[in-house]
């Protein structure tokens, strides 16, 4: 998306055969003006064109520094641009000269120094983890020269032409422009529209402690020293030896036995491998210690030591409201191996599973996820709990890798787009781990969404997995909220099949389960086929903030295709289609094959009447409405349930 100002700022500049007048000067009110309107989109220039290297939490500070730093010096300053280029470019330069290394004979620039302000005590802030897409990107932008990453950025984020681009870069102490564009080229342009991703706005922040127990150690030995300091200078102005009756004794210290054993790889309780036969729980408690690492103790002690204090340069994500502090005691080892090119630890501590993984080999990017499972339990009842059938061991290339449950018996794969398609066999190895399969919904053109059908070895039935984003795969379930069921058979298959498309809008929620049912049909009007309404309710660990999504499935005129649906309405922390609150409401504008328009509505089975209001007005005994409207016509939508009580759409 271009800045407001994109069609001045990108118009090439002609050399001038003679001299022109003077540049007008921009005043310091109309650059602080441009500053202060484009300021989110300034600092957002600035995290991505700094250096990866700095760690996030310094990458946000210094992008605000370097912004904020960005005004002119005087009361004026004569230049072509307006406001908003202007401060760009210095917003450009001081972001680059940030990435360019400390020379020992000259003195450092001031933004190679880390920032006096702002600055924020006892507080890491960073931007919202994206998902793969994000992670690959950064990964691509971190290969590139300080160059080369401006230029890919003043392309994708402000829409800049190349000579614009090298103009800017040129002014901005890049050596070599067109080689920096030359560098930028090899990256593609895949990931231009992700410049706008969350994962990349400084100005939208997640907060986290430091670490508490070593800041309390500081202050405590700061505070140590300034009494040793004071006591000292009083006794060395007394009479005789002076030191007292203990000496030169340091003060002591109370240790947290605790947290002590939280970080001890000798300490990690290990489950046996059949322990599960034997117990009443299906939970991750009783989850074996599988892989060829287990008995790696420094692999485990930084695992352990990263989850209890990670550095500025580990990329911590979590479920949202996933607390990411240090376990309370000793973890439950669930894994630890090689998986693709990283080494992997899986640990759980009754809350969470955390999530560590280092390169296996050289110095490289450290990982660290999160991911809340408490009340997560293997359940023949769809609805009662979250599963505990598999894990996300790696992700890498577009692909995932899982670990399952040791009461899996069988694991493949099957195309929710394809109804009518078999499942194909998915090799697993002895320690559990899966091969890798495609990551549902990578492309943006939805043309697949791959899932895990994991099947037990008691009872045998057959539950379905999709990967969100997250480290434990959603449920996939279908039916009514009273009675949902895993999705096996034709009809389940088949309403999946028009409704795995919207996965996308939950994905990185916390999603635990997803269940997607239809409550009404309804004949259109002029003989136009029939219409099925579908609710989709996407629970979340938290148990608050769920998704519901109301969808509209006209018939389509290609046989054997599913029909693509309309999202008719939407709603966040909301019971409607819920078990505890099952009835839903929901209409559409719908334009017939004849080219007449119609407020269409459903709702499920509680309700009595149906009615619109406003800008159409009609109603219906029973549950389904059509009722002739103008393009662009705005209806209210209300019903009389059984129980008697009046009730709105969804929304």
């Amino acid at each position: 998306m271009p800045p407001p100002d994109a069609a001045t700022a990108s118009a090439p500049t002609a050399a001038p055969t003679a001299p022109g007048p003077a540049p007008a000067p921009i005043d310091v009110e109309q650059a602080e003006a441009a500053l202060v309107e484009h300021y989110p989109r300034l600092v957002r220039l600035a995290y991505l064109v700094l250096p990866p290297a700095l760690g996030r939490n310094r990458r946000v500070l210094t992008a605000h520094a370097v912004v904020q730093r960005s005004l002119p010096r005087n009361r004026t300053a004569a230049t072509p641009d307006d406001g908003y280029a202007y401060v760009r470019s210095r917003v450009l330069r001081q972001a680059l000269d940030a990435g360019r290394t400390l020379r020992r004979v000259a003195w450092p620039r001031r933004a190679q120094l880390p920032p006096l302000l702002p600055h924020v005590w006892g507080l890491r802030l960073f931007p919202r983890s994206g998902g793969a897409d994000e992670l690959a990107l950064d990964r691509r932008l971190s290969a590139l020269s300080g160059g080369a990453r401006a230029a890919f950025v003043l392309r994708g984020l402000e829409g800049l032409t190349d000579p614009d681009v090298r103009r800017l870069l040129a002014a901005s102490g890049v050596d070599d422009p067109h080689a920096a564009l030359a560098e930028a080229d090899g990256i593609g342009t895949e990931g231009v529209a992700l410049l706008e991703s969350p994962e990349y706005d400084p100005c939208s922040l997640q907060a986290r402690p430091t670490d508490l127990l070593r800041r309390r150690q500081h202050a405590r030995a700061a505070v140590a020293g300034v009494a040793a300091v004071a006591v000292c200078g009083a006794l060395l102005g007394l009479p005789g030896d002076g030191w007292g009756a203990d000496g030169a004794a340091a003060p002591s210290y109370t240790r947290n036995s605790a947290a002590e054993a939280a970080l001890d790889p000798a300490k990690v309780r290990r489950v046996p491998r059949d322990a599960w036969r034997a117990s009443a729980r299906t939970d991750f408690s009783v989850w074996p210690t599988r892989g060829a690492l287990a008995d790696d103790r420094p692999l485990l002690r930084r695992a352990l030591a990263v989850w209890a204090r990670p550095g500025t340069s580990v990329r911590v994500s979590s479920t949202p409201a996933t607390p990411v502090g240090p376990p309370m005691g000793p973890a439950q080892l669930l894994y630890a191996g090689e998986v693709d090119r990283a080494r992997v630890v899986l640990l759980y501590d009754g809350l969470r599973i955390a999530r560590y993984a280092e390169p296996r080999t050289g110095a490289g990017p450290v990982a660290l996820d999160f991911a809340r499972v408490d009340g997560a339990a293997a359940d023949t009842a769809p609805g009662a709990a979250p599963s505990t059938y598999a894990l996300v061991a790696a992700r890498t290339d577009g692909n995932v890798r899982y670990l399952t449950a040791p009461w899996v018996e069988t694991t493949s794969v099957r195309d929710l787009l394809d109804p009518n398609g078999d499942a194909r066999p998915l090799r697993r190895g002895a320690d559990g781990v899966t091969a890798p399969l495609p990551t549902p919904g990578e492309r943006r053109e939805c043309g697949a969404w791959d899932v895990l059908e994991v099947t037990e070895k008691d009872p045998g039935a057959v539950r379905v997995l999709s990967d969100l984003g997250e480290l434990t795969p959603a449920r996939l379930t279908s039916g009514a909220p009273s009675a949902p069921a895993d999705v096996s058979g034709g009809v389940a298959r088949a309403a999946w099949a028009r409704t795995a498309c919207l996965l996308p809008a939950v994905r990185s929620h916390g999603v635990r389960t997803v269940n997607s049912w239809q409550y009404a049909s309804q004949n259109l009007p002029e003989s136009n086929g029939g219409a099925k309404w579908v609710c989709t309710r996407a629970e979340t660990w938290r148990g608050t903030e769920n998704r519901v999504l109301a969808q509209f499935q006209p018939p389509t005129a290609k046989a054997g295709t599913p029909p693509t649906g309309a999202v008719a309405a939407r709603a966040s922390s909301s019971s409607a289609c819920g078990a505890r609150e099952p009835s839903v409401l929901a209409g559409v504008l719908w334009k017939s094959r004849g080219g007449r328009w119609y407020v269409l509505a459903a709702g499920s089975e509680q309700f009595r009447s149906v009615r619109t209001t406003g800008g159409v007005t009609g109603d219906a005994r029973g549950r389904v409405l059509a009722v002739r409207a103008r393009p662009g016509d705005r209806a209210e939508l209300d019903g009389l349930l059984a129980d008697g009580r009046r009730v709105g759409a969804l929304r």
